[in-house]
């Protein structure tokens, strides 16, 4: 499912002004960072259960009453992006952007990909622009990824679960990631 519109560009620009700080690439667990203002409104409608009814109707899938995480992202690296699907305990994800330009020239417009080699053989690309809308169910061919990019790059994930345990076991994975990253770079930048 692809839409546009689902927040005006000043809302956008509102959300961005209100969003998270964050410094490091990657999607980070929302339950890491801090809300606030206008981003914690539209996490709000992210946790809706209009929200559930909406993609339930569109998707022609059951997700009233299923676990929901949610990641945030604003920057992104090269590596990031690559061919991938997701694991069988996602039902289905929506990722809404919020930047305010984007040159497709640069990469990062996320694809619909045909199959699991080739990022060119795509059915769909959404640029990452303000208001866009990306959301699919999950399945055996549900192959996405974007060509490499580097910089910012807004977009807020809310990812429907198969169960609690699920939704638990990703969050607790996501803060030891977060964890290990963040001693990693202290590590890091103490050697330098």
């Amino acid at each position: 499912m692809v839409a546009e519109g689902a927040v005006t560009s000043e809302e956008a620009a509102s959300v961005r002004e209100d969003y998270p700080a964050i410094d490091k690439t990657g999607y980070l667990p929302l339950s890491k960072l801090d809300s606030q203002g206008k981003f914690q409104e539209l996490v709000e409608d992210l946790q809706s259960p209009e929200l559930a009814e909406v993609l339930s109707e569109k998707l022609g899938l059951d997700l009233i009453g299923k676990p929901r995480m949610i990641t945030v992202r604003k920057l992104s690296k090269l590596g990031d992006g690559r061919i991938h699907n997701d694991s069988v305990s996602k039902i289905c994800t929506m990722l809404i952007y919020l930047n305010d330009g984007w040159d497709k020239e640069e990469g990062g417009a996320i694809r619909a990909l045909n199959g699991e080699h080739d990022m060119d053989d795509f059915a769909e690309e959404v640029e990452p622009l303000a208001g866009n809308v990306f959301a699919f169910a999950r399945s055996e061919t549900s192959w996405h990824g974007h060509p490499p990019f580097a910089g910012e790059r807004y977009v807020i994930q809310t990812t429907f679960l198969t169960s609690q345990e699920e939704l638990d076991r990703k969050e607790n994975r996501g803060g030891i990631q977060f964890a290990l990253k963040k001693i990693f770079e202290r590590f890091q930048g103490g050697r330098a």
